[in-house]
């Protein structure tokens, strides 16, 4: 999922060498170690699937130009070959080919703000407090759940996640916690603190626009119960019952560049530099936040998750965080309570994991009262705030404001079956969902357009993601023939079957690492490496057609009831995640109001009748019993 055009001597990771990265001993590394590196897939095979993938959504003539240019570009002894063999070249040196590239271009070089445009959010069943002590105790528990997951990063003793039998690459969850983004007038930096010499003890704790350092541990190296965090918070609660004036938080929300220059006049005076640098450096966040706006129980949710993505501008809660914090959770008054990430650091499901290990901690019952020895008061982290840090803090508010107000956004929890049909018609489920979406897309605007669904390559030492195309020639003769009536519902549950399928072979190749998008990216980023002009290839209306992702999906799936989401990709375009649970699906759609053509009600209505068009389709023709 992302946003694509996403130490007292830390060094920012996007200029390291991976290997630095995992200088971890014992067990991780060992497994780490282990895993296969990440292929560079064949030339000819990457330019053969990218021609086919083109198929659906370039006119023919475009496709005709395309093959054109392709042919040149793989000729014997052209162009293609020589980058190929830099990519290749490139794979022998380092731990992972793609790995320091992806930090850059998609995350660290990536100037929009990371609000809305790259941090996703998460939204978690609404709690049944409804006052103060409600909110400090839950808060209380949930930093007791997340520093119980934290022993098992810093002890190594994380199961190492399988998929298909194979390990995965373990790496993400050692950059989730005491990490931060720091804004740069070009790129952008993370810091990592977890394997420094002394690792953070502390998390940050904001109210009331107001920071605050909290000791999580004691002398001893215990961490704090959550009787004696409750306590604390309450101090901190107690502290900052005004509103700051200045909400200095909210300037994180800026475009990076305009927060990269607000950041080195911020951090010129040392007060600042050090409460920055506490921020920095904690643990993670945690926003204890106003209760969100009263409103009808149906738009409620849409709400909570503005809140949870955004903080709903200057005038409620966006300026009760620091949103270069790579995991901020949220815990409203009224029992709203989610999280934000910035994506530099991982995907979705380390996350996710993260929050079913706290929520299933939450439920457990506290065997003893901890004895209550006397705590030193939190650390209130002060800002000196400037005419010009002022002047910059009222441009972040109206930026924001304008981005909040453009974004549309709602989650649909839809009722009517979960991953429990698709998977008795013996159809991958993610298959199914992302065929109902290339449906309602169809029966919108009358063709198919590019779609991204994310592939994790963690199959690999240090892998992120690639692109799933869930587009394809095969979708495409599924939702052209779905609405037309000289075609036999038996062959249209047929060409359901074969697209749902064709999504599967999609998405297994795509996890081995023979998927073609980063592949090109990898050709594009090393001719530019070795400073030759850029190939035509790249230059073609196709290419920007096939990145122009009108689609941008994640599947997130989770134990806990939740569901993740985030701005679409590309103006026209809209923003989809899911959570498939046994029984049901939560979905998050967005768009941009600034878009007459999108509408997020719309695309989740047209959805929700796809999904259940396909069931009516495949009950009424099963499988003939071979």
């Amino acid at each position: 999922m992302l946003a694509f055009a996403a130490r007292t001597a830390a060094k920012p990771l996007g200029f390291l060498k991976p290997s630095s990265m995992m200088k971890l001993p014992g067990r991780l590394k060992a497994h780490q170690d282990a895993l296969p590196r990440l292929p560079v897939p064949p030339l000819q095979q990457s330019l053969d699937h990218y021609l086919r993938a083109l198929q659906p959504i370039v006119s023919e003539e475009e496709w005709a130009a395309t093959k054109q240019l392709v042919d040149e570009f793989r000729s014997p002894g052209g162009v293609g070959e020589r980058l190929q063999k830099g990519l290749e070249r490139r794979a022998r040196k380092t731990e992972n080919w793609l790995s320091e590239w992806w930090l850059k271009t998609a995350y660290l070089q990536y100037r929009q703000p990371v609000v809305i445009c790259s941090s996703p959010g998460l939204m978690l069943p609404k709690q049944d407090f409804v006052d103060l002590q409600g909110q400090l105790r839950f808060a209380a528990k949930l930093i007791e759940g997340v520093l119980d997951f934290k022993t098992m990063i810093d002890n190594e003793t994380l199961p190492v996640e399988h998929l298909g039998g194979q390990p995965l690459c373990m790496n993400q969850y050692y950059q989730i916690l005491s990490s931060c983004r720091v804004p740069g007038p070009k790129q952008d930096s993370v810091v990592n603190f977890l394997r420094t010499k002394r690792p953070p003890l502390h998390i940050t704790v904001v109210h009331n626009y107001q920071f605050f350092e909290l000791d999580v541990y004691h002398s001893d190296g215990t961490p704090l119960t959550s009787d004696q965090l409750f306590v604390q918070l309450e101090k901190i609660w107690n502290s900052s019952l005004q509103t700051n004036k200045e909400p200095v938080g909210i300037l994180t929300s800026s475009h990076r560049n305009s927060w990269a220059q607000a950041y080195s006049t911020l951090v010129k005076d040392k007060v600042n530099r050090d409460s920055v640098r506490s921020i920095q450096k904690s643990i993670f966040t945690v926003c204890l936040d106003r209760p969100v706006p009263r409103v009808s129980e149906d738009v409620y949710r849409n709400h909570v998750a503005g809140q949870m993505l955004h903080g709903g501008g200057g005038a409620l809660n966006s300026g009760n965080r620091w949103f270069d914090k790579t995991l901020q959770f949220i815990v409203a008054e009224d029992g709203s309570c989610g999280l934000v990430y910035e994506h530099a650091a991982a995907e979705g499901p380390p996350i996710i994991a993260l929050v079913d290990h706290v929520m299933a901690y939450m439920k457990k019952p506290e065997l003893v009262r901890s004895p209550m020895v006397p705590l030193p008061m939190p650390k209130k982290l002060r800002f000196n705030i400037t005419p010009e840090i002022k002047s910059d803090i009222e441009k972040a508010k109206q930026h924001l404001s304008i981005m909040i107000q453009d974004l549309d956004l709602m989650v649909l929890v839809f009722h009517h079956f979960g991953k429990d049909f698709p998977k008795s018609q013996k159809l991958s489920p993610d298959g199914f969902f992302q065929m109902a979406l290339q449906l309602a897309y169809y029966r919108i605007y009358r063709q198919a357009c590019a779609t991204y669904e994310s592939a994790s390559l963690r199959m690999f030492h240090l892998g992120r993601t690639d692109t799933i195309r869930s587009a394809s020639t095969d979708s495409l003769a599924f939702t052209k023939a779905m609405d037309d009536s000289s075609i036999t519902e038996h062959q249209k549950a047929e060409l359901l079957r074969k697209a749902v399928q064709a999504h599967r072979a999609y998405t297994d190749r795509a996890i081995r690492g023979e998927a073609f998008d980063r592949h090109l990216l990898g050709l594009k980023l090393q001719a530019i490496e070795d400073l030759v002009s850029i190939p035509d290839i790249f230059m073609d209306t196709s290419y920007a057609i096939a990145m122009h992702f009108n689609l941008s999906t994640s599947q997130v799936p989770a134990r806990t009831d939740c569901v993740m989401f985030f701005g679409p990709v590309v103006p026209d375009g809209y923003g989809v995640c899911y959570n498939p649970m046994e029984s049901h699906m939560n979905v998050s759609v967005s768009a941009y109001n600034s878009c007459a053509e999108t509408n997020a009600a719309r695309m989740a209505h047209y959805l929700e009748k796809a999904l259940l068009d396909m069931r009516e389709l495949l009950r009424r023709h099963p499988q003939a019993k071979l």
